[in-house]
């Protein structure tokens, strides 16, 4: 497992333009698998704490409205300078928390990447 998780965040490091931050967290427990950051002071594991609720949150609106057979793909949350993606896994028990500089992202190749590793993440954790 920590060779996948490892390869991810090297792949996204990589590939990704404008890459911060990146963590992979389960939603039940809120244990972060990996985590990965390119700048000192963001701290991946915490962020993917306080967005754990935000979350939780949706599922709990989703439920309350009584949204049937709906589930979260993810969550955009743009910032002035950063772009904050939550990449919900198809079986809504892990996420891949990905923080990227606004000003050099191409979000449909970070979709791209998220979407074929989040698939893998399910699979392999």
């Amino acid at each position: 497992m920590s060779d996948f998780l490892t390869q991810f965040g090297e792949d996204l490091k990589k590939n990704v333009p404008g890459f911060i931050a990146v963590s992979v967290a389960e939603i039940a427990s809120g244990m972060s698998y990996y985590s990965q950051s390119v700048v000192a002071d963001f701290d991946p594991e915490l962020a993917s704490a306080y967005n754990l609720e935000v979350v939780k949150a949706k599922m709990n609106a989703i439920k309350a409205l009584g949204l049937k057979d709906q589930v979260i793909d993810n969550i955009m949350i743009t910032l002035s300078s950063q772009i904050h993606i939550i990449d919900v896994s198809d079986n809504q028990e892990y996420f891949i928390y990905l923080a990227v500089d606004s000003t050099k992202a191409n979000l449909g190749m970070t979709k791209s990447i998220l979407n074929k590793y989040k698939k893998e993440i399910v699979a392999k954790l």
